[in-house]
């Protein structure tokens, strides 16, 4: 099986972004979930799944981005679909570096002379060898300089937050790996939390349920389409049934069964309580005059996991605060890193802390 060819949605044609000899410069959203690139002065030209399909033996990339998420559960014995990241870093950084040379070249075509500047937005909570494993994949990934930039303060920018004002404001990004959120005033973030708890986790959770509950094997991609369809997080709220197939672990046999969206939100109580539990240790520890400013302006909401139904509701009703979900959510921060690149000289003095590697 041969990787089919990328099409870069900024040109309109394959391969043609950089043809013309200019520097390219795009903002990566490297999440555990997908990836999102944005170009400057073109906008978002990409959002692919993380997922590469690999052969096991030889480790020879076979798939990568939506065609190999399709092979997710569906692959032979010498085939493997994999994540190369994990919880918001880098779990294979082979593969990882693979991944973003294929995304690279399908944007900037495979013989452009100039290589793209690039900012990759990281976790809030990335330690400095991690961050220094994104520069490095991005770099040997064909990038001309690298830079990172933490997620919630890349969310807030692509929310449309002024955060260059001295005025206080909070962000909940929900990623498929990590939850980070954050208080931002005057250009910097103020107080972070991240822990590793995300979209995966909802998934995993409802797997769980479903096997402890119906002794019924699902996969992942069935866990999302119940969460996406049928999942909220405030207990009681009926969003209908949804019908699940998957193994029977007692006979080994395909099966059927309905579930409803009062057991889903049973199954998705854990990860959502940790998440409100991790807002509220946040806003307790935030100085009063900037509390004051979130109270009266709210909290913003970005990444994929905020669309879970009524989670905006229920963050509302436990911590008082109003609770806006942010447009286009899951584009957020690979907006925001798009942005951070057009302001550059404003936005780069509160990177924390620039990471820069160059082309080697």
């Amino acid at each position: 099986m041969q990787l089919s060819t990328g099409y870069c949605q900024a040109a309109g044609k394959k391969g043609a972004c950089c043809a013309l000899g200019f520097a390219m410069e795009m903002g990566i959203d490297l999440g555990t979930a997908s990836v999102l690139v944005f170009v400057k002065g073109k906008g978002i030209v990409l959002n692919e799944p993380s997922v590469v399909a690999v052969e096991k033996d030889s480790r020879k990339v076979i798939a990568i981005g939506e065609e190999a998420r399709r092979m997710v559960g569906k692959t032979p014995g010498n085939i493997v679909a994999i994540r190369p990241l994990r919880d918001g870093v880098i779990a294979d950084y082979d593969i990882t570096e693979a991944m973003l040379k294929y995304f690279i070249r399908s944007i900037c075509g495979s013989r452009t002379m100039v290589k793209p500047r690039v900012v990759v937005c990281v976790p809030s909570g990335c330690t400095a060898v991690e961050k220094r494993a994104v520069t490095d994949a991005a770099v040997q990934a064909g990038s001309r300089k690298t830079d990172v930039i933490e997620e919630p303060l890349a969310a807030a920018l692509g929310a449309g937050l002024d955060i260059l004002q001295p005025r206080g404001h909070a962000v909940v990004d929900i990623g498929g790996g990590t939850t980070d959120i954050a208080v931002l005033s005057l250009g910097g973030i103020v107080l972070s939390e991240s822990i590793r708890t995300g979209g995966d986790k909802f998934d995993e959770a409802i797997i769980r349920y479903i096997k402890r509950v119906y002794n019924l094997l699902i996969g992942e991609r069935t866990a999302e389409e119940v969460k996406i369809s049928i999942g909220t997080a405030i207990p009681g709220i009926n969003k209908g049934t949804f019908g699940i197939r998957g193994r029977d672990l007692m006979s080994g046999l395909p099966k059927t069964v309905e579930v409803t969206s009062q057991e889903i939100s049973e199954a998705l109580a854990e990860p959502i309580e940790d998440i409100i539990a991790t807002l509220k240790y946040v806003l307790e520890r935030t100085p009063p005059e900037l509390a004051g400013d979130i109270a009266e302006h709210g909290v913003v909401m970005t990444g994929g996991g905020s669309l879970l139904h009524d989670f905006d509701v229920r963050i509302t009703r436990e911590t008082g605060v109003p609770v806006i979900v942010a447009d286009d959510p899951i584009s957020c921060v690979a907006k925001g890193a798009g942005r951070a690149l057009e302001e550059f000289e404003t936005v780069a003095s509160n990177w924390v802390p620039l990471k820069r590697a160059g082309a080697r």
